[in-house]
């Protein structure tokens, strides 16, 4: 009897333990119900951004001088791991970028178009081709730039799905917040 009441015990606190470590868990992480600060509760418009993206990390930071104000999830070209090499590799390029224009896009809500090619973009073009590595007749690209997604089809960023031809995708929701504050200054590094 004595060791059924000892099991019955040590079930209980047992069970006790985790109660308490699923509340004290539960209290730290944000539920949907909690809804997160737009940009423009954080940020005055005229507010001067720079935008990160990581590739590694599959996020898109905004920043004002060096402190982070918010990061959103996104994905990229079906290669996501190598720097743009030609047109047609599904590659995100890699470097430091600004911003040619931003409009309204019919099938993914905004495009914040980046200035790819740069002139660093084609120093590594001029000097892959040198090395063979880029044949005769193969191009460097263009028209990369941040953008939404189709319509309902959100989940493609919360599965991480590289979808793109070599743009960063994000939800539209997302593009539709950072897009007021991109302006042609904007600067956007884009990282591995």
């Amino acid at each position: 009897m004595k060791n059924t009441q000892l099991y019955f015990v040590y079930v209980l606190i047992c069970c006790l333990m985790i109660s308490c470590n699923t509340k004290s868990s539960n209290k730290n992480k944000k539920t949907s119900e909690t809804p997160e600060a737009t940009l423009k509760q954080l940020l005055p418009k005229e507010t001067k951004i720079r935008v990160l993206i990581d590739k590694s990390d599959y996020t898109l930071s905004v920043f004002t001088s060096d402190t982070l104000v918010k990061q959103y999830d996104v994905v990229f070209g079906g290669n996501p791991i190598d720097d743009k090499h030609k047109e047609g590799d599904k590659c995100t390029p890699e470097g430091v970028f600004g911003v040619r224009d931003k409009y309204p896009h019919r099938n993914w809500s905004k495009f914040i178009w980046i200035d790819y090619p740069n002139e660093t973009s084609w120093k590594k073009f001029k000097s892959r081709k040198a090395k063979g590595v880029i044949k005769d007749g193969e191009t460097i690209g263009g028209e990369v730039g941040i953008h939404g997604v189709p319509d309902g089809m959100d989940n493609m960023i919360d599965a991480k799905r590289n979808w793109t031809l070599g743009c960063i995708s994000m939800k539209n929701k997302d593009v539709n917040e950072i897009y007021p504050y991109i302006t042609k200054q904007t600067q956007i590094t884009i990282q591995k």
